[in-house]
């Protein structure tokens, strides 16, 4: 009875142990006398539980790896900062579970190394700008390797890439310099700009003066010669214009308060007449 009892034991212990059964998303590794002997795909199974044990049990959904940030140093020696991620698939589970020790973290540090690469063979603005290239060569970079670990890279993103503190510091200061010369160089332009305006201007109203006093001296010209043609003619019209402007002057200056002495020529006609030229 005792044996019979210990039997059942053992046999519900042996079933217990060596019914498996695989969830949806996962493959277990079966290993017999610590050698490879299968894989268990979702679903019910059933092992010997003395020789035989399921040794890994891998994930066959899409792995998300976050890539840690890392300081890069690019091609002009600028500090950036720099980081990813990666979604990996197992597609061989055997070369994953005994090709390498820990495939995530393998694949981490190969996406980590050949950031660096790429980034540091860039110049700071392209590698700003160049996400997309970024992304293409890295994941040209780590697939073949990771095939030999028995991983599919689907995708690789660059989740952030930006200068480090210090870095970015600079870039402000040297911005900063960058538009305080524009606006000396647009200050200094306008100046000079008003000046050649002014100048110009000046120029101009010189030129406008000049052609103003050329206009009133050939008028004033044509004037005179009108009057000595006139005068030459006939002066006693210009005799009586003369007496006239001599009469009105001379009281002007008797109604002056002034003390003044006024000298009158004692022949008026005559004197006018000989500032016309007709006293001969």
């Amino acid at each position: 009875m005792e044996i019979s009892i210990i039997l059942l034991i053992l046999a519900i212990i042996a079933i217990v142990k060596g019914v498996r059964i695989v969830p949806q998303g996962e493959e277990w590794v079966v290993e017999r006398l610590g050698k490879f002997a299968g894989i268990l795909v979702p679903g019910l199974h059933v092992i010997n539980p003395v020789l035989s044990s399921v040794s890994y049990k891998v994930t066959t959904k899409d792995i998300i790896l976050d890539i840690p940030e890392q300081e890069v140093i690019t091609r002009d020696n600028a500090v950036i900062l720099a980081n990813a991620v990666a979604f990996i698939k197992v597609s061989n589970i055997e070369r994953a579970v005994y090709g390498i020790e820990n495939f995530r973290e393998a694949m981490r540090n190969m996406v980590q190394t050949n950031l660096r690469s790429i980034i540091g063979g860039m110049d700071l603005n392209h590698a700003l700008t160049s996400r997309d290239r970024i992304k293409a060569e890295l994941k040209e970079a780590i697939a073949d390797e990771a095939l030999d670990w028995g991983l599919t890279v689907k995708s690789v993103e660059i989740q952030d890439i930006k200068p480090s503190d210090n870095m970015q510091h600079a870039m402000e200061q040297q911005a900063s310099a960058e538009r305080e010369r524009v606006a000396v160089v647009t200050r200094a332009e306008g100046e000079k700009q008003s000046l050649i305006l002014n100048a110009e201007a000046r120029l101009e109203a010189a030129r406008k003066d000049a052609e103003a006093q050329m206009v009133a001296a050939k008028a004033s010209a044509e004037a005179i010669k009108m009057i000595a043609e006139a005068v030459k003619e006939n002066n006693t019209s210009a005799t009586f214009l003369l007496g006239d402007r001599y009469i009105q002057s001379l009281q002007k200056m008797s109604s002056s308060n002034n003390s003044k002495i006024v000298v009158l020529p004692g022949d008026v006609v005559s004197a006018v007449k000989n500032l016309v030229g007709g006293g001969k």
